[in-house]
This record gives C-alpha cells, structure tokens and sequence, in this order.
C-alpha cells in the first residue's frame, strides 16, 4: 500500500483528527513514562496529546504527507514533538531508546515475514523495561475489509521472546464517520521489553 497517497487522496479512516480514545485512557491511567515513541504516528494526534501533558515525544511515520501535518498541528498547538518520515522497520535509525511506544494500527499492517522485522526494530528502540503499547485488529472484527485480523496467539508468538506480554485486553479503533460501516474490534495489548541476559525470565 501506498501509505502517503491515503492522506493525499483522503483516504485514511484512522485519521480521524483527535487521539484514539484507547491511548487516552492509557494516559490518564499513568500507563506512560517518557522518552515516548509513536510508531506509524500518522499525523500525530496520539503524540499530541501526550505532549501537551509533558512528555518527551518522537513520532516516526513512512508518509511524508503525514508527518508535514503533524509537523504543522505541533507547531500551531506550540508542542514540541520530533516528528520524522521514517521506517518503523529500521527504528534504530532514530538513535535513541524508549520508555514507552504507542503502536496504533501498525503491527497489523505486516505480513507474516515483516512481523518479526517489525518486532526486532521494536527491541532495537526499547529500553530494557520498557512498554509497548499495542492496539490491533481483532479476530472478532467481522468480514474481510481492512487490515490484517490478529489473535491474541499471535500476539503472544510474535512477542515470546525478549518480552513479556502482560495484558491484553479487548478495545476498539474509533474510526470516520463516512467510513463503511463495521465494528472495528481491537486487542490492546500491554508488552514488556525483557532483554535477554539481564535478570529477566521468559
């Protein structure tokens, strides 16, 4: 997919101007600790939003068009996020490690040869400790439009090792309201960087 021309053509049903309530509620929770990473941040509501209540954000996304949105929401809402076209395959290009990653609708995007691509980078930008907060297309969302369906399973395989998958909890992607009509289920999961060698049991 060409991921710049769904925010040139307007077609991005994820984009919906405002935070996902799911990381909202994480946020409110005291679920984040900074340095944050938003990986596939789009045009940066989810950063936004944890920037404007202190912290230390870095969003990624391989849109160019996207990122110049988000550039332009920081600069407007005077929150100063870092804002990069980049490849959430490649995060330790970034040189920096994180406390705390916001997936939202990324990981559901890879097939089953970029998943654990994706998975490694993941590793390769958290800090031992560190959390991912992950929120996928379920199983339970019906039909076949749309991304990729994930199992909790799957979930647990992708992550077996160097992590601990500590919660996953059922949730939902709030969606535009002109988007075809179907219940976006999602899994939001909690999962824990343990890097291997350093204390942690598997």
């Amino acid at each position: 997919m060409n991921w710049d021309s769904a925010y040139t053509d307007g077609w991005a049903p994820w984009d919906i101007g405002e935070p996902q309530p799911a990381f909202v509620d994480l946020a409110e929770r005291g679920e984040f600790t900074s340095p944050v990473l938003d990986s596939g941040c789009g045009t940066g509501e989810n950063s936004l939003v944890l920037a404007a209540r202190g912290f230390d954000v870095t969003g990624i996304d391989i849109a160019p068009t996207a990122i110049e949105r988000a550039r332009t929401k920081a600069r407007r809402r005077g929150l100063a996020v870092r804002f990069e076209v980049g490849d959430v395959l490649a995060l330790d290009r970034l040189g920096q490690r994180y406390a705390s990653v916001v997936d939202c609708g990324v990981f559901h995007t890879f097939d089953d040869i970029l998943r654990p691509l994706y998975v490694e980078s993941l590793a390769a930008a958290v800090v031992d400790g560190g959390v991912v907060h992950l929120l996928c297309f379920s199983d339970r969302v019906p039909g076949t439009m749309g991304p990729r369906r994930v199992t909790q399973s799957e979930l647990h395989a992708a992550f077996a090792y160097g992590w601990q998958v500590e919660r996953i909890v059922e949730s939902a992607f709030a969606v535009k309201s002109d988007f075809p009509a179907f219940q976006p289920h999602a899994w939001l999961a909690r999962i824990v960087r343990r890097e291997p060698g350093l204390g942690w049991s598997r």
